[in-house]
């Protein structure tokens, strides 16, 4: 089962990531570096780490978006592949246009790292299909640009097609109806989140929470 973790400079938990679908899949993905054109022959999925790419410089994941091997992660999440964009991640996949809104600075102007409850929305996608709806969860957090902002038509639009994948359950960002993260893509396939599930995703973590999001991947391309 062949995956892909996409590396910019300043991405920092692309190894991560990488463990999990290591865990999940049973083979290493392959780290495509940003100035590649083409994901490797094969891909199933991809995913886009958390991190500080470029130094989060001009605007959280916005040069990173502009790389070179974004038009083949773009490329394939037409073709309905699974894309995870996960912290900085969901911010290139923003600013990329994959999904849609922007990530602002936190309210509060404070940078936020530890565990965060979550509920599980009723997205309909494949990262999802081993939660169940209104589920709650535990996700580490961190970021200092993780408050999710859209117009009140995209947000209605967002709630009325079921695409928020997780809501924060608590106080954590000022995120606009508490959305952590949503789905996009012509089938679901594209989720953007600001938890990092990798880092909930095995029992040394103290909470395997993040683990099942994985499990759904690998069911979707198994």
């Amino acid at each position: 089962m062949r995956t892909a973790v996409i590396v910019f400079p300043g991405s920092n938990c692309d190894r991560d990531v990488g463990v999990a679908l290591e865990r999940a899949t049973g083979r290493r993905p392959d780290m495509v570096w940003h100035t590649d054109t083409d994901l490797p022959d094969g891909t199933a999925a991809v995913a886009v780490p958390g991190g500080f790419s470029y130094g989060d410089y001009l605007r959280s994941g916005a040069v990173a978006a502009r790389s070179p091997v974004m038009r083949a992660v773009a490329d394939a999440a037409a073709r309905g592949l699974p894309v995870l964009g996960v912290c900085n991640g969901f911010q290139v996949l923003t600013e990329a246009g994959l999904l849609p809104g922007a990530l602002m600075r936190n309210r509060g102007l404070n940078y936020v790292c530890r565990p965060v409850a979550l509920t599980v929305g009723d997205a309909r996608s494949p990262f999802l299909s081993a939660y169940r709806a209104g589920e709650a969860v535990t996700v580490p957090v961190a970021h200092n640009d993780g408050s999710y902002y859209a117009d009140d038509e995209m947000l209605d639009r967002l709630e009325g097609e079921g695409r928020v994948a997780f809501r924060y359950a608590e106080p954590v960002n000022g995120s606009a109806r508490s959305i952590a993260g949503i789905v996009g893509g012509p089938h679901g396939n594209v989720l953007g989140m600001m938890p990092h599930p990798e880092r909930a995703a095995e029992p040394a973590h103290g909470n395997t929470d993040g683990a099942r999001l994985f499990q759904g991947l690998l069911a979707a391309i198994a």
